[in-house]
């Protein structure tokens, strides 16, 4: 067994999420490009598919890749802080629980060693994955400094297309190049 079988299997916080445990998780050993994110949605968590939802088409869309290039495991892992849904707050979905991330995310990172880019979405993936963090605006500036083995990206959900317009050049400058970077190691798995 696995590390992301004993993952899909984990029911350490069912009783404490409002639809129970359904991890949500992809990848295999030979996965190349770990997207880090925060936590799945409630559509995720209905279709145990990650990123299935309007937040994965503009980050497909930001990637440049299709569908199948992105759920293809042996090329992305998808690993989000919390790998089940929270549930609602007043502004979107509740904070990934630390717990995940406190008992797996160690091992899982060593999992996955074939990992040429990391990209680290939103908030709290950032929060764990840079030292330094102080927001994800002045995370994602520092873009240039962390390419070619890591990158921070604001979340994809069209909740944040207030910072999108405020930050235009994000996606003027940081997309092209993250494309590029993508493209490159895709192409050398194939």
């Amino acid at each position: 067994m696995t590390i992301l079988d004993e993952i899909k299997q984990c029911k350490i916080c069912h009783d404490n999420l409002p639809l129970g445990a359904n991890p949500t998780i992809q990848g295999s050993t030979n996965a190349r490009i770990l997207v880090a994110g925060q936590a799945p949605s409630i559509n995720v968590h209905l279709t145990n598919k990650p990123f299935n939802d309007a937040s994965g088409v503009r980050l497909r869309s930001w990637l440049n890749v299709t569908r199948d290039v992105f759920y293809n495991p042996k090329i992305f892992a998808i690993v989000p802080m919390a790998f089940c849904y929270p549930g609602k707050g007043k502004s979107g979905d509740l904070p990934p629980p630390p717990i995940c991330a406190q008992k797996w995310r160690k091992t899982l990172l060593q999992y996955f060693n074939k990992v040429e880019l990391t990209i680290v979405i939103g908030q709290y993936a950032q929060q764990y994955h840079f030292a330094n963090f102080t927001s994800v605006t002045e995370q994602t500036k520092q873009w240039q400094t962390q390419l070619p083995n890591i990158i921070a990206l604001p979340h994809p959900s069209p909740r944040n297309r207030h910072w999108l317009e405020k930050n235009s050049w994000f996606e003027r400058d940081v997309i092209p190049i993250l494309q590029t970077t993508t493209h490159k190691i895709i192409t050398k798995i194939k």
